[in-house]
């Protein structure tokens, strides 16, 4: 088993290098262009990329081919926008229909989604394993994809005001993003940029880091949990995106959104000290619980970087933001998933309390731009209604 488990470790390390090595040339593209030619090409071109994804994977599985093709589908996606690629999109589209105001809580809203499919999948993926194997859940995988494929092709309502056709490659898309962070302009604040960028780069490493070994922790000894309760810990993961929404919406009346991201990391931080220590299935199904507020944190700071851009920059933002998610993939695939079978022997735990620890920056980077405020030449750039 513990030779498994690093074997799986080690495979998914390489599926990760692999899809960022190439979506960090194809995302940041292909983000930057939705803001010339609209919201619905990058929609499609990265619904079919997963498409293909799950088509390898069902042969992978349905002729038992070496687990490398993975990879093969893990860059064929990488190379037509990915998932990152598709949050970039979907997270631009909110912004380009969102005020304000409103905007925290519709982003919020749309990683709810997320979680709620997530949180099915795992409910009906334990069960359905254990019945007939990995085949016949590959299957819907690859419909639903297609179904998915041809509602942004054909259904999806453009969200950009003015498309016009442009050339996709040219170094101009990616020269927009940089110039996000390095040109100087009267109107945004540089700094807010880079230090809630580092922000969500934080979160989201430990996020990917502990959602990359949690199954592994949870198959083997002493907890030995078998595919049924795999699945109910898959959908108790995922739980926190509909509590969170719940949260954010209540606590948004009497707290700053930054605040209120505050105490999602506080909780987050316990949960992930509970899981290093769980011996028993009650104390990981607890430290699941304390994640209840940990998912309000990307939502909000996603929200606060969109509003220092203009509307006619959101799509390079959100392929930025599609970069730092990529990189922080990678870093927790070479962090958490090197780390974890290196501590098998004396603490198997650590990689999370190693997470609780990388939580405390983010903490700190939102707390003291929130209480130094805006920057002196900083003005939020007016939005639609």
């Amino acid at each position: 088993m513990q030779e498994v488990e690093t074997l799986t470790s080690h495979w998914t390390l390489y599926m990760n290098v692999g899809g960022f090595l190439v979506g960090l040339f194809s995302f940041t593209l292909l983000g930057a262009w939705s803001d010339c030619v609209g919201r619905r090409p990058l929609l499609v071109l990265a619904s079919l990329g997963l498409l293909l994804q799950a088509l390898v994977s069902v042969f992978v599985v349905q002729l038992q081919l070496h687990v490398g093709y993975f990879v093969l589908g893990r860059i064929l996606c990488a190379l037509l926008g990915d998932f990152s690629g598709l949050l970039a999109a979907s997270f631009a589209s909110v912004a380009d229909v969102s005020s304000s105001h409103s905007r925290t809580f519709r982003m919020a809203l749309l990683e709810a989604g997320i979680g709620v499919a997530g949180m099915l999948a795992s409910l009906l993926g334990g069960h359905w394993l254990r019945a007939q194997g990995y085949a016949n859940p590959f299957w819907l995988a690859l419909a639903l994809l297609i179904a998915m494929t041809l509602y942004a092709a054909f259904c999806f309502g453009e969200t950009l005001k003015e498309p016009k056709s442009t050339r996709l490659f040219t170094f101009r898309h990616h020269r927009s993003i940089v110039q996000l962070y390095v040109t100087p302009a009267p109107e945004k604040s540089r700094k807010h940029l880079a230090l809630y960028s580092l922000a969500i780069f934080m979160v989201l490493t430990v996020h990917f880091g502990a959602q990359d070994i949690l199954t592994l922790y949870e198959l083997s000894t002493p907890l030995c949990w078998d595919s049924k309760l795999i699945g109910y810990g898959s959908a108790a993961q995922h739980l926190p995106y509909l509590t969170s929404l719940l949260g954010l919406k209540l606590l948004q009346h009497c707290l700053a959104d930054a605040w209120v991201a505050e105490i999602g990391l506080a909780f987050n931080i316990l949960g992930m000290v509970v899981f290093a220590f769980a011996t028993i299935t009650p104390l990981m199904f607890t430290g699941y619980g304390l994640l209840f507020l940990s998912l309000v944190i990307t939502p909000i700071i996603r929200a606060k970087l969109s509003k220092l851009v203009r509307e006619t920059e959101q799509g390079a933002l959100f392929s930025a933001v599609a970069c730092v998610n990529g990189l922080a993939m990678l870093t927790a695939s070479g962090i958490f998933n090197s780390l974890y079978p290196v501590t098998l022997n004396f603490m198997k735990g650590f990689p999370f309390l190693l997470g609780a620890g990388l939580l405390l920056i983010p903490a700190v980077l939102i707390g003291t731009l929130e209480k130094a405020g805006p920057h002196p030449e900083f003005q939020q750039f007016p939005q639609s209604p």
